[in-house]
């Protein structure tokens, strides 16, 4: 059914620009478009259709196909016997003296099928053959079998409400709030110390969708913040997190330290994983790693001193 409803502007330009300049980043260029394009495709009169369609498809007008109707693709075969699918940008593109009997528009990926599906009997297409002459070989088109196959096993993950929640949890503790204090310091502490609660829902809301549905499920009474100038030179902010925050894979304590010499916030967390309670570290380039086994509640604190102290 050659339909010429479609619009390939963009990716006959890519191969326009890689027939001038045939470089790898303009052939992946041509490649990322085509994927995702419809293409003409030379074929056979398929059998099982009436006349009427028949005669349309001589025309080169659009007709739609039965399901179970069986297309045959014209080949372009090589000196050597090696047999070619020709596929084209646009129906402009065939000379009219190498009109095939029908032109079939297809998804780019339909006719990547067929040539998979062909055991070796077709390996190569090539696009525009008569003008740009842009040649898909094996390597390639396995390659872009493989793209297909990983975008077909991304899947959706649901997430239920109570999931949400917890996932945007993790993003204030883990993300959000350390990103904030190591780009204002000083002035990011004092704010968290003063406002303690309200400081900390405004992350939380930032994480929510403008049309949300769910609703944020922390207030800023249930945070709990308090500072100790352990030395002359560390400052130590504790910030206790919701109750229900106390579960496996949640971080339910953080420990913000300020190094008055350094100028310098470290950051660290107090989280439940499979092997147990384990103290975990975010540093100023974003990167979150555990440290090591946490103690009890009554020794976070000299825990993290020594810590510090070790660095």
């Amino acid at each position: 059914m050659a339909d010429n409803k479609f619009d390939n502007a963009k990716l006959e330009a890519a191969v326009a620009d890689f027939a001038q300049d045939r470089q790898k980043e303009n052939y992946a260029k041509v490649m990322e478009i085509l994927e995702k394009s419809m293409v003409f495709m030379p074929a056979l009169p398929p059998q099982g259709i009436n006349e009427e369609t028949q005669k349309l498809m001589s025309e080169g007008k659009p007709v739609q196909l039965p399901k179970e109707a069986k297309i045959l693709p014209c080949l372009l075969r090589k000196d050597s016997g090696e047999q070619i699918l020709p596929i084209f940008t646009s129906a402009a593109q065939i000379p009219q003296d190498k009109k095939s009997p029908a032109l079939l528009a297809i998804p780019f990926q339909s006719c990547l099928s067929m040539v998979m599906a062909s055991k070796g009997q077709v390996e190569v297409m090539v696009l525009n053959p008569f003008t740009h002459n842009m040649i898909l070989t094996k390597e390639i088109l396995e390659v872009a079998v493989k793209r297909r196959d990983a975008v077909k096993q991304q899947k959706t993950i649901r997430v239920s409400e109570k999931q949400f929640q917890e996932l945007v949890h993790n993003r204030v503790t883990l993300y959000l709030m350390p990103k904030y204090l190591f780009e204002h310091k000083e002035e990011g502490l004092k704010r968290l110390q003063h406002e303690e609660g309200d400081f900390l829902l405004q992350f939380y809301k930032e994480s929510y969708p403008d049309n949300q549905k769910i609703s944020v499920a922390v207030t800023p009474e249930e945070f709990s913040v308090m500072t100790l100038n352990v030395t002359e030179d560390m400052q130590i902010t504790r910030v206790d997190m919701p109750d229900g925050t106390a579960k496996k894979g949640m971080c339910y304590r953080v420990y913000a330290v300020w190094m008055h010499k350094t100028q310098e916030v470290i950051y660290y967390t107090m989280e439940k994983t499979e092997q147990g309670n384990y103290i975990g570290q975010v540093t100023s380039d974003g990167k979150h790693e555990m440290v090591e086994p946490a103690p009890d509640n009554g020794a976070e604190i000299e825990a993290v001193m020594n810590l510090v102290t070790r660095m």
